[in-house]
C-alpha cells in the first residue's frame, strides 16, 4: 500500500510546512510551503516542488534558476503537521542567492548577516 499525501495535517490553507535539508552538509536550506498535489508531485518526481501562496502556483525549485533540489528523502514529523525534505542542493537554495535562507542571526539583540550571496 502506498503512501497517502492526504493523510497528512494541513492547514485552514491546505498547506503544510516544508523544511529542506541538504543531505550532504546536514545544513538548514529553506523552508516552503507544500499542498497534498506538491507532495505527491515531490514523491512522483524525485525534484522538490512548493506551492507558492504568492502565485498560487507550483513551484519547481530550479526549475527557472537551475537550483535544483533533488530528494533523498522525505520525513514526516511526530504531528504529521510539518515536513522535512532531505535534498541534494544544486547552487543556491535561497532566492537572494545564498546557499541557505538562514543567512541573519540576532547576536546581543543585533542582526548580523552570516553570509554573502554566491558568485
Amino acid at each position: 500500500m502506498g503512501f497517502d499525501p492526504t493523510t497528512l495535517k494541513y492547514d485552514a490553507s491546505g498547506l503544510i510546512p516544508c523544511i529542506s535539508q541538504s543531505a550532504d552538509t546536514n545544513e538548514v536550506l529553506m523552508m516552503a510551503w507544500m499542498n497534498a498535489d506538491a507532495v505527491a508531485k515531490t514523491l512522483e518526481t524525485k525534484r522538490v516542488t512548493y506551492w507558492s501562496r504568492s502565485r498560487q502556483a507550483f513551484w519547481i525549485k530550479g526549475e527557472t534558476s537551475g537550483h535544483v533540489q533533488e530528494l533523498v528523502d522525505l520525513r514526516i514529523d511526530c504531528d504529521r503537521d510539518c515536513l522535512l525534505a532531505i535534498v541534494r542542493q544544486t547552487g543556491a537554495a535561497c532566492h537572494t542567492n545564498r546557499r541557505v535562507c538562514f543567512y541573519t542571526s540576532v547576536i546581543d539583540g543585533t542582526e548580523v548577516e552570516l553570509m554573502k550571496p554566491m558568485t
